[in-house]
């Protein structure tokens, strides 16, 4: 049985978090074209016939700019300590710019095996693909150079293949039952504010957090209060909308995603807070996964 850990790093918006919903082929990690959605270590469990490996979806690292950013790229960098691989992301139409080079140069003296990942390739020509690995090639020692879609899973099989090719055989970590890192709670939150930054776009900072208040499963339902947390009280408007209609289609799409994942029907319930130093309050920020070290 191959088992191993995998950190699936790299800059904002090359689809990490893509790739793992689409290795697990199940909806985990949320997804959104604000830069910093991801916030988390988040650990996928993927298992098959012969292998386990625990994917670490990570945030992605950026120039900090406050305190939040600067614990979420700590985060990334510490994801690479205990692992046994890493997958460095990069979008195909981009390549690789300076600040991934930056990156890399943190990745220099790794003991591990680094495969580039080169994401996005659909209705690119293989030359163009071919061009981003040379440049590639001749910046770091990758062991492993694949390209994929991890939105339409092209490669991932291969990329699967691979990795296990590089990891020792033992006996499995989890059992075949557990999925995650994170709770439950977690993941219903999440989902929440996903549709947050999805609906709201630029208008709400990606500050904004979600909490999950109260969750009660039952045999055939499932009732969930989710609070979110914002710093501004002119926010408020634009979170609740005219006669409650944003914060509506808010729950509305998040209990989709909730009844997926849980299988159950879901009873939701979203309210907004303003809390102008929500950092500051230890149930929020621990929430989070990004207590101060």
């Amino acid at each position: 049985m191959k088992v191993g850990s995998v950190s699936i790093v790299g800059r904002p918006n090359v689809g990490k978090s893509t790739l793992l919903n689409s290795i697990l082929n199940m909806k985990l990690a949320i997804i959104s074209n604000k830069a910093g959605t991801t916030r988390n270590l988040i650990n996928g469990i993927y298992n098959d016939d012969d292998s386990q490996i625990i994917f670490v979806d990570t945030p992605g690292i950026n120039k900090p700019l406050n305190k939040l950013e600067n614990l979420m790229n700590r985060k990334s960098y510490s994801s690479v300590d205990d692992v046994d691989l890493v997958l460095f992301l990069i979008d195909a139409k981009t390549g690789i710019g300076k600040k991934d080079e930056q990156v890399l140069n943190k990745l220099k003296d790794l003991d591990i095996p680094v495969f580039l990942v080169i994401n996005k390739i659909d209705g690119m020509k293989n030359d163009d693909i071919f061009k981003v690995i040379v440049k590639a090639k001749d910046i770091y020692p990758f062991k492993e150079v694949i390209p994929i879609s991890a939105k339409n899973k092209k490669n991932i099989d291969e990329l699967l293949n691979t990795i296990k090719t590089y990891l020792e055989e033992q006996d499995k970590i989890y059992s075949e039952d557990e999925l995650t890192n994170v709770s439950l709670r977690f993941i219903m939150a999440e989902f929440v504010r996903e549709k947050v930054l999805e609906l709201t776009r630029d208008e709400i900072p990606y500050t904004v957090t979600c909490y999950t208040e109260n969750f009660e499963e039952y045999d055939d339902i499932v009732n969930i209060s989710v609070l979110i947390v914002i710093e501004r009280e002119n926010l408020k408007k634009i979170l609740i909308g005219k006669k409650g209609s944003m914060l509506k289609e808010i729950g509305t799409r998040a209990r989709y995603d909730m009844e997926n994942f849980l299988g159950k029907k879901v009873f939701l319930e979203t309210h907004v807070k303003t809390l102008k130093n929500w950092r500051d309050e230890e149930k929020y920020f621990s929430e989070l996964g990004l207590e101060d070290e």
